[in-house]
C-alpha cells in the first residue's frame, strides 16, 4: 500500500490547458504509482511577476511507493519533457509540478518542503485540493473549508470544458 500523495499541476505557455491535461496522464504513469483523482482545471492570475499570461491550475492526489525525494525527481522529469526553465521565481512555465502533501510527512530541506510553504495562501492550490477532497486538513493550518472560506476567490475560476 502506497501513501497518499497531492500535487499541484501547472502552466500558462504552449496551451496550457493541454499542459495540465497531458501532465495528469504522466503523473498516473509515473513508477510506483497511481493516479486516484484530478479536479477540475482553474484559470488564475498570475502571483509575484505580473506580466505574463494568466495560469491553468489543478491539483491531482496519487498513491505512491516513491519516496518523497523519488517523487520529486519524477515531477521534475515531467517537467522537463515539457521544456521547464527556471527562469527566475515566478517566471511563466510550460509546466509546474509541486509536491503539495505526502501522507502526514513533514520535510523542510533546501530542495524540498512538505507540506508546500505557501499552498494555505495560493486560491488555485486550496480551491482544487477541496474539490478532490473536501475533509483534507492543510498541516499546521487546519481544515481546508477554513482556509478556503478565508481567500478571496476574485482571480481563480474554474474552467469549464
Amino acid at each position: 500500500m502506497g501513501i497518499l500523495a497531492y500535487i499541484a499541476v501547472g502552466s500558462n505557455l504552449a496551451n496550457p490547458l493541454n499542459q495540465v491535461t497531458t501532465a495528469f496522464n504522466e503523473i498516473g504513469n509515473m513508477p510506483k504509482s497511481k493516479l486516484i483523482k484530478k479536479s477540475s482545471c482553474y484559470s488564475s492570475s498570475p502571483l509575484g511577476y505580473k506580466d505574463q499570461p494568466d495560469f491553468v491550475n489543478a491539483v491531482v492526489s496519487i498513491e505512491t511507493e516513491l519516496s518523497p525525494h523519488e517523487l520529486l525527481l519524477e515531477l521534475q522529469m515531467i517537467e522537463s519533457s515539457h521544456k521547464r526553465e527556471r527562469s527566475f521565481p515566478n517566471a511563466p512555465r510550460t509546466l509546474d509540478l509541486d509536491i503539495l502533501l505526502y501522507g502526514d510527512l513533514r520535510i523542510d530541506e533546501p530542495k524540498l518542503t512538505i507540506p508546500h510553504p505557501r499552498m494555505h495562501e495560493r486560491t488555485f492550490v486550496i480551491f482544487p485540493l477541496q474539490e478532490i477532497n473536501e475533509n483534507i486538513s492543510v498541516p499546521p493550518f487546519g481544515d481546508i473549508a477554513k482556509i478556503a472560506k478565508g481567500l478571496d476567490p476574485e482571480n481563480t475560476k474554474r474552467i469549464t470544458l
